[in-house]
């Protein structure tokens, strides 16, 4: 969601070098985000306050920038380009930044509802009246790394790739059951459909019951890529996806990036939030009264946000977005 913002400073200032201070493992990301001229390097994780650490990176950069943007809203976050001596650094008021950031904005979170709004807003100056359409995440795919993905899974294209992708960091309110995936796998693979599963190493567990769920003959034409790619390898895996089906979740967002045709499940989150930002979207939710809650565990227990809504729901919304092939016994 933040390619947004590097696409609106691009569209103000065509010649402008965007360099991106952020942890590694989001480096795969940025490498495909054509605004993005390099990805620095930050290694402290998250929470980690190393106030050395952090004056270090900051001095080493000293001189190259004339202005330094922060999405996070934490203290810690504006120290990097304070000690960096950056002559213009914007950011959200946040925790008691005074001093720390020059350019301190005030949210109004009704103005801005949506996290890609608070975003773009950044690369405006305040009050400014935000241009529509707003810019899209765009991801570009290399064939050769892709082609080399799929060659390291042993991979084929022969028949249409449904991406299923169970996880989510947030918590387990966000999950939609592996019961509902595993109906949903079955029924396009008995239309002729192949099924790739996406996830973390802790995403591992939740896939592979998924796939236990079918019977031997269907099993088979589900692969388990779960905490086996690196996240650059399911990037251009999930470029080959003719669907996916996604939790609210990071991978929701690189399958909207990529274009693919997405049925995205909401519970305990709001689409009205952090929506998938693509055109063949079809968001499926129930909108129970106590959704969206935005609690990592359902207060009452029960999840229904997620467990009431029906696999049938999911599979509509893929008709109604992809075509199925002929149909097989």
């Amino acid at each position: 969601m933040a390619q947004t913002l590097f696409t609106s400073l691009r569209q103000q200032y065509p010649d402008c070098t965007i360099d991106v201070l952020a942890p590694d493992w989001s480096r795969p990301l940025l490498e495909r985000m054509p605004e993005v001229h390099s990805a620095l390097s930050f290694p402290l994780g998250h929470g980690a306050f190393e106030l050395a650490t952090r004056r270090r990176i900051g001095r080493s950069l000293r001189g190259q920038y004339d202005q330094a943007i922060l999405l996070p809203n934490s203290l810690k976050s504006a120290l990097v380009p304070y000690f960096a001596g950056i002559p213009v650094r914007t950011g959200w008021r946040g925790e008691m930044r005074f001093g720390l950031l020059n350019d301190i904005r005030t949210l109004d979170k009704a103005r801005y509802p949506l996290m890609i709004e608070r975003f773009i807003a950044l690369a405006y100056p305040p009050n400014t009246t935000l241009p529509k359409p707003y810019p899209r995440p765009r991801l570009r795919i290399d064939p050769a790394t892709r082609e080399a993905a799929l060659q390291a899974f042993s991979l084929e294209l022969d028949r249409p790739v449904l991406a299923l992708c169970p996880g989510a960091e947030f918590g387990e309110s966000k999950r939609w059951p592996a019961a509902h995936y595993a109906e949903v796998a079955e029924a396009k693979i008995r239309v002729g459909w192949q099924v790739w599963l996406f996830g973390s190493q802790k995403d591992h567990a939740g896939c592979e019951e998924i796939r236990e769920r079918l019977i031997p003959g269907l099993r088979e034409e589900v692969m388990n890529l779960a905490g086996k790619t690196t996240l650059a390898e399911a990037i251009d895996l999930m470029s080959c996806a003719s669907a996916v089906v996604s939790n609210d979740s990071g991978l929701m967002h690189v399958a909207a990036a990529l274009d693919r045709p997405l049925v995205a499940v909401y519970g305990s989150t709001s689409p009205g939030f952090t929506p998938p930002l693509a055109e063949e979207v079809e968001i499926v939710r129930l909108g129970i009264e106590c959704s969206p809650c935005f609690d990592r565990t359902c207060r009452f227990g029960h999840y229904n946000c997620m467990r009431l809504l029906e696999p049938t729901m999911a599979l509509q919304a893929l008709d109604r977005l992809v075509a199925d092939p002929v149909e097989v016994e």
